[in-house]
């Protein structure tokens, strides 16, 4: 007769049957007993050269896929090297699953010395995650997955925290083998009848309306499009929610919220139906105040505080974006093809106006973005960081499927994202990856190259390197602030790329870029394109 398992094998097993086929993590003294129970488990792991890296890879991931990321921490250092990159992951709304260890249960709150020790681990991550739980015996390992799937799944995502004592990854589970079997996901909540009426009404009879999608709404693209011809409205995105709605639809006028052109139209709409986003500072403009709605103003989230974030609402609807416009789009009646006709001509000016209002040093970028719509495949998913180039991406770069746009660039907005994002987007599935960060972001974590080497990913890494932090040197000019900490030495960062068992090479102009990265995309091993900036 076999022996029980041991808490850390009930945890591989329990994680592959919620459909989890990776983890990012680095093993520390005190994970050893939790990396016994991986072999034989299914389950691939990747190791970065940071915990930073391992959460970064978990969000895109997550973001690439739709399936939570998935992160193994030691004690520690571990859980705040990763802190980061979690807090951006709950800023966005990403699905991650983080689970460190935690000194021995006898030795919590003692203030001993042990180890990677901290006073109230578990208070360090409760400020950027969703739900977090310290397992204090082995058989509530089954429940306590059951409860962070829950959280991952059936509500607004953000990242889970499981701490476990590292005296217990080798517990055996106590009593007979009980079948470890994943809990069923809550069935998406649907809106109540008597809302979709009141929206319905409302919409039918709107003469100017206007849709607003947010990261919230990543799976309703269909829906909307659905809604937003039944109605003739323009749709506009938020960048966690670029591509939900294909940019080439004549009703789309993509992600283009901090234009004031855009910001009157939606100010003047009669309704506005927002779903599943903030209506956040970083969408209309650092610069600017929330809009002032003219009209009435629908909005549906999940999360109820959202409801009323930034903005309150004629109408609130708590419940799933996908079920809800399904709801609208059966109930709501065609209009005639002349509102169709204006509101797509409509939209097309619109476009044509935000190119006018492009800041300072966008015309030079221009041709950059039309050469990386070029290379990038309809499908592709193009991974940012914070760098000029990905500001003009942001707005001037259709894309065309969800799950195509991955950026740091909303909300918590950290540097050294894309690089680690992308390989965890990479490695999530069969569709191309093309990475762009800046020269100063790519130090943060350049270390994370290693990893695409070793995955043989082909993988394209375009660096804009402007030698420096550009965005922010741009910042103080205008501020007439001397510039100071912002011009860096950089690198060869293709010979540095080299080092690393990479190809690399430099190019200088748009035209270079398609031949650049379709020959990247060819090779098993990451490519280094350095862009020397306009």
């Amino acid at each position: 007769m076999s022996s029980a398992p041991t808490c850390a094998q009930v945890l591989m097993r329990l994680l592959r049957e919620y459909q989890v086929d990776k983890v990012f993590g680095i093993p520390g003294v005190h994970t050893i007993e939790l990396y016994r129970g991986l072999p034989g488990s299914d389950l691939m792991h990747i190791t970065p050269r940071h915990e930073q890296g391992a959460a970064f890879m978990a969000d895109g991931y997550a973001r690439a896929s739709g399936k939570p990321g998935v992160c193994f921490l030691i004690t520690g250092p571990g859980l705040t090297n990763a802190a980061t990159a979690m807090a951006q992951a709950y800023s966005d709304s990403i699905p991650m699953l983080v689970i460190s260890a935690v000194n021995r249960r006898k030795d919590l709150g003692m203030g001993r010395g042990r180890l990677h020790e901290l006073p109230r681990q578990s208070d360090i991550s409760r400020g950027f995650c969703i739900w977090q739980h310290t397992l204090t015996q082995a058989e509530q390992l089954p429940e306590v997955m059951a409860r962070a799937f829950q959280q991952l799944q059936s509500s607004r995502p953000g990242p889970v925290h499981i701490e476990i004592p590292i005296d217990l990854f080798p517990a055996p589970m106590p009593g007979q083998l009980p079948d470890y079997r994943a809990a069923p996901s809550a069935m998406a909540a649907a809106a109540s009848t008597t809302a979709i009426g009141i929206a319905t009404a409302w919409l039918q009879s709107a003469e100017r309306p206007v849709i607003l999608l947010g990261g919230g709404a990543q799976a309703a693209g269909t829906a909307a499009t659905r809604v937003a011809e039944k109605i003739a409205a323009p749709v506009f995105l938020s960048l966690a929610a670029k591509g939900v709605v294909d940019e080439r639809h004549p009703l789309c006028g993509g992600a283009n919220l901090s234009f004031d052109c855009v910001r009157e139209r939606i100010e003047k709409a009669d309704v506005v139906l927002a779903v599943g986003t903030e209506l956040s500072e970083t969408d209309r403009n650092l610069e600017r105040d929330n809009y002032v709605f003219s009209g009435k103003l629908i909005r549906i989230d999940i999360d109820p505080a959202q409801l009323v974030c930034n903005a309150n609402p004629d109408l609130a609807i708590c419940a799933d974006a996908t079920e809800s416009l399904q709801q609208l789009g059966d109930v709501l009646v065609q209009r005639e093809e002349s509102a169709t006709a204006q509101a797509t001509k409509e939209v097309a000016q619109l476009l044509k106006d935000c190119r006018t209002e492009w800041w300072e040093g966008s015309e030079d970028r221009f041709p950059w973005v039309e050469a990386l719509r070029y290379a990038l495949p309809d499908n592709g998913i193009l991974v940012t960081d914070s760098t000029q180039l990905a500001y003009n991406t942001n707005h001037a770069l259709p894309l065309y499927h969800p799950r195509s746009h991955i950026t740091c660039t909303t909300g918590y907005g950290t540097l050294g994202f894309a690089l680690p994002a992308a390989i965890g987007a990479k490695l999530s599935g069969d569709r191309e990856v093309i990475a762009l960060i800046g020269d100063g972001g790519l130090m943060f974590t350049l270390g994370e190259l290693a990893v695409a080497v070793e995955q043989q990913l082909s993988l394209p890494i375009l660096v804009w390197n402007n030698c420096g932090y550009g965005e922010i040197r741009d910042f103080m000019d205008a501020a007439e602030v001397p510039q100071e900490g912002v011009n860096l030495r950089t690198p060869d960062f293709v010979a540095l790329a080299k080092s690393f068992g990479a190809e690399g090479c430099r190019i200088d102009t748009p035209d270079q870029l398609a031949t650049a990265v379709s020959e990247a995309l060819q090779r098993n091993t990451p490519t280094l394109i350095e862009i020397t900036a306009p």
